[in-house]
């Protein structure tokens, strides 16, 4: 009910918290009235199951038990209706009409109504299920109580939680082992549970329940191998279902799977990374669109299945059934609608009569293997996106508070107090001044680097001398070295050959170099020393301090987007754009970028540059 009826995913979301409630509601008044008759009438006098209606007769209200007994009859036939037409359509769908459908007769090629037999499928199913019901209460019902029969059908139905959990969760799992495990446990569950109910109820008898088969000991059904201590049903459920896993798990491991049983095994595992309009790349084959039209007819109706055509035409943008591609994508649609009428296994039976498909190739295996790896590959780079995400709003946030709360701050001090002296005002514009500065610098670093990411940067390119270049970053600096008292040395070559790039681009990569040692060296000890090689090859430039150093593992870190590189000198100030934004600049000119360091022995940066 919960399955086969389902129409929408979606009602799962309320299913998964109303069931459990429904079941909990459902079941609050059977602890009291059950302490209420172990309370009044005993510990077996009488039957449990009946204090529903023994509690109101011994207290005389025979209407109360009347009302009860009225409403126990009416909630036992719904369960049975429903039940019995659950089980009937299970029967229908996935036993026999898989099989009636493989034959010459009611397969897809006689063309005839199978309406008809369906519903006489089910029905002859329905009394089927109530004969035998009722035969097993004849046999077996006197010597358990409702509860415990109950318990016997469900230690039945545990039997497909291995193949069932298996075929969600573990891609290895076989159609073979869930076959093994299935019959495997179901013979245990026989023989040690099922067995043992049909004894006691005098039907066979209970010599084997004592001495075991044959006088066995170790196969006695109750004390299977020597377990006892424990109830008839924990002790068939553990035999059951250890076996039936070891099966599944055994015969899996030891036969590989199919192609068709690996690629259906992706279908289930990995569900969830697929949505429901993902085209089915696990299926290759030839199918014809009257075929499947026709075949929907059958068991839909030709006016449904023409409607449906119709709407899976607009879907997929065309105006007539005719020009439908007869994909796996529509092959899919035809199952998805057969199913819901004829079960999946009759519908798959059904569509495997009109398609001819065909098995996976090793080429399309390790294609799918390659799409894979790549859909791998790009969620790794989108993780590392939203991470990069995360460190530039956390960079940019401080970067832009720090520089807006101090002017804020020294803006009103200076309209708070319209007397300050002179030389403090001034001192305080100064101030000003540098943390707007330092907010221009942030921006045009996120302005450039979307730029030249973009491909949309302005490049003036001439020929250069990169002697100027260097001179001129150096002199930008400089003050800032006298006031720190870092020593700042060049060494550039007495003439260096011009190169054609854009002057402007490689200073602001020059002075990103320097900005990024002031950083690191101590001041009043700290030193710097840039350096010009000159080649035919084009030109060298290295800018080297003695400050705290890199760990080599962390070399590649300095060069990504945001990226602030942790080191005893606690955290410094930066966006993490200056490295990334001079890479961009030397690559952009066939050059390249390296970093030297070892923590605690400074750092080297330095680039090149052809010709």
């Amino acid at each position: 009910v919960m399955v086969v009826e389902n129409v929408d995913e979606r009602h799962l979301r309320r299913a998964v918290w109303v069931f459990p409630l429904y079941l909990l509601l459902i079941n609050l008044f059977v602890l009291p009235i059950a302490l209420g008759g172990l309370l009044y009438f005993g510990v077996g006098t009488i039957n449990p199951e009946t204090f529903v209606l023994s509690l109101p007769l011994a207290q005389g209200y025979g209407w109360l038990a009347l009302i009860a007994f009225v409403g126990g009859v009416s909630a036992a036939t719904g369960m049975v209706i429903v039940e019995a037409i659950a089980v009937s359509t299970m029967i229908c769908n996935d036993l026999v009409m898989p099989l009636l459908l493989r034959t010459q007769r009611f397969g897809v090629r006689s063309g005839g109504d199978l309406t008809g037999l369906i519903l006489g499928i089910r029905r002859v199913a329905i009394i089927l299920i109530l004969l035998l019901g009722y035969l097993y209460f004849h046999l077996a019902g006197e010597a358990y109580a409702l509860v415990s029969i109950g318990l016997i059908s469900f230690a039945a139905v545990a039997q497909f939680a291995p193949a069932v959990l298996g075929g969600m969760y573990w891609k290895g799992g076989t159609r073979n082992g869930a076959l093994a495990g299935l019959l495997l446990g179901f013979v245990l569950w026989a023989y040690t549970l099922m067995l043992p109910s049909l004894a006691k109820s005098g039907w066979v008898s209970t010599d084997f329940l004592q001495q075991g088969p044959w006088g066995i000991a170790l196969l006695k059904p109750e004390a299977f191998l020597g377990l006892s201590g424990l109830d008839y049903l924990t002790h068939s459920l553990f035999w059951s279902l250890f076996a039936n896993v070891a099966a599944y798990v055994w015969v899996s491991l030891w036969q590989r799977p199919a192609a068709r049983e690996a690629s259906q095994a992706l279908l289930f595992v990995d569900v969830f990374q697929r949505t429901s309009t993902t085209h089915p790349v696990f299926w290759q084959g030839q199918a014809k669109v009257t075929d499947l039209l026709h075949l929907m007819g059958r068991f839909l109706g030709e006016t449904r299945a023409e409607q449906l055509f119709a709407q899976y035409a607009q879907q997929v943008g065309v105006h007539d059934i005719g020009q439908i591609p007869a994909d796996a994508k529509l092959v899919h649609f035809v199952e998805t609608q057969l199913t819901g009428a004829i079960g999946s296994a009759s519908a798959r039976v059904m569509v495997a009569s009109v398609v001819e498909e065909e098995a996976l190739e090793l080429d399309d295996v390790m294609r799918i293997l390659e799409e894979a790896s790549e859909l791998r590959i790009a969620l790794e780079k989108l993780k590392s996106l939203d991470h990069l995400k995360d460190d530039f709003m956390s960079s940019v946030t401080h970067e832009l508070r720090t520089p807006l709360t101090s002017i804020r701050a020294l803006s009103e001090m200076m309209q708070d107090d319209p007397d300050m002296e002179q030389e403090q005002r001034q001192q305080f514009l100064g101030i000003v001044v540098a943390e707007t500065e330092r907010l221009s610098r942030l921006v045009n670093q996120v302005l450039d680097m979307a730029k030249i990411e973009a491909g949309h940067a302005e490049w003036h390119n001439s020929d250069v001398d990169m002697r100027d270049v260097v001179q001129q970053a150096v002199n930008s600096v400089a003050g800032t070295c006298r006031e720190r008292q870092i020593a700042l040395h060049t060494e550039l070559p007495a003439t260096v050959a011009p190169l054609r790039a854009d002057a402007d681009r490689l200073v602001q990569v020059v002075l990103n170099l320097l900005s990024n040692a002031l950083k690191f060296v101590p001041a009043l000890q700290g030193e710097i020393v840039v350096r010009l090689l000159d080649a035919p090859a084009g030109v060298t430039v290295t800018v080297t301090d003695n400050g705290v150093g890199i760990a080599p593992d962390k070399h590649d870190q300095v060069f990504e987007k945001f990226r602030q590189v942790d080191n005893e000198s606690g955290s410094v100030q930066g966006t993490g754009l200056g490295l990334p934004i001079s890479r961009q600049i030397v690559e952009h000119f066939g050059g390249r970028m390296w970093l030297e360091s070892e923590e605690g022995k400074g750092a080297c940066f330095g680039f090149f540059l052809p010709r």
